[in-house]
């Protein structure tokens, strides 16, 4: 896990650098600094973006895993229950268990809030750097150029 966490800060460092590269050319080589910041701060954030996006989701996945494996434990303990012989009080941890899948079931729910606040977003940038490269080619301050070539 730590390994993963350092492999994540250092491709945020990569992004920063190149986000900030991005914006100083674009500074350079258009006449709307703005559009050019902006430009660049979409180049920084979208991988991020689309990186948090991928993890929530995953996320939401095992969740849904973890909740369905709570409930067929919690039916099987509450069967088990109901075929002993000796008289075994497993209902506090049912009541455990089922405290839990709602614990897991209330952040699932905020997880997909914030998916689907990014997602929108993600959208809403997009759109808007479509609208400025719209904008600024038919300006014709801009010309579209390979990303390969400084």
């Amino acid at each position: 896990m730590l390994l993963n966490d350092k492999r994540e800060t250092e491709q945020l460092r990569k992004l920063t650098s190149h986000g900030r590269e991005m914006a100083a050319l674009a500074v350079v080589e258009t006449p709307s600094g703005k559009d050019a910041i902006a430009e660049g701060l979409l180049d920084l954030l979208k991988p991020a973006v689309q990186q948090l996006d991928l993890h929530v989701h995953s996320v939401r996945e095992s969740q849904v895993e973890l909740r369905e494996h709570i409930d067929n434990l919690a039916t099987e303990l509450c069967r088990i229950n109901e075929h002993q012989k000796v008289v075994l009080d497993l209902d506090p941890y049912v009541k455990k268990l089922l405290n839990a899948r709602r614990r897991v079931v209330l952040v699932n729910n905020i997880l997909q809030n914030a998916q689907e606040r990014l997602r929108r977003l993600n959208h809403n940038v997009a759109k808007e750097t479509a609208r400025r490269k719209t904008m600024l080619e038919t300006s014709g301050a801009f010309t579209p150029r390979s990303p390969s070539k400084p």
